[in-house]
């Protein structure tokens, strides 16, 4: 078994996509938009998404709904980094928002940051050595 993608119910898709593929760096993988049903999908995701091995990210937009609660069960995504100060940089340069800058987990020494994406999903990013270890 594998893990092929997440969920994300979002508020705007366009403004989605902007920050999972500009900010983010995903590609966008495939859209789908189902007018009966009253939804559309966007797959996003790094290299070719499932295709080459990555789990992707479903963002799905309801028709009609700006934005959703949180709840109190989600806690975030997580990304490996070369480079979490780096890529914190580089994510608020395009306009994205660091929630925690990078710096040791408390308690340990693995790096990690936090970014929020416009419907308030946290981003964990972790740093590595690679991006695909």
């Amino acid at each position: 078994m594998r893990i092929l993608h997440t969920m994300l119910r979002v508020g705007e898709l366009q403004r989605s996509i902007h920050f999972y593929t500009h900010v983010l760096g995903m590609n966008l993988l495939r859209t789908t938009d189902r007018q009966d049903q009253q939804y559309s999908l966007a797959f996003v995701g790094f290299g070719r998404g499932n295709e080459d091995g990555h789990a992707e990210i479903e963002l799905t937009y309801n028709y009609g709904v700006s934005g959703y609660e949180m709840g109190s069960a989600y806690g975030h995504i997580a990304i490996a980094v070369p480079d979490a100060a780096a890529a914190c940089a580089r994510i608020q340069a395009a306009g994205g928002q660091v929630t925690r800058p990078a710096g040791p987990v408390k308690g340990g020494s693995t790096v990690i940051a936090f970014v929020q994406d416009p419907d308030g999903y946290k981003i964990e990013l972790i740093e590595r050595a690679s991006p695909a270890a």
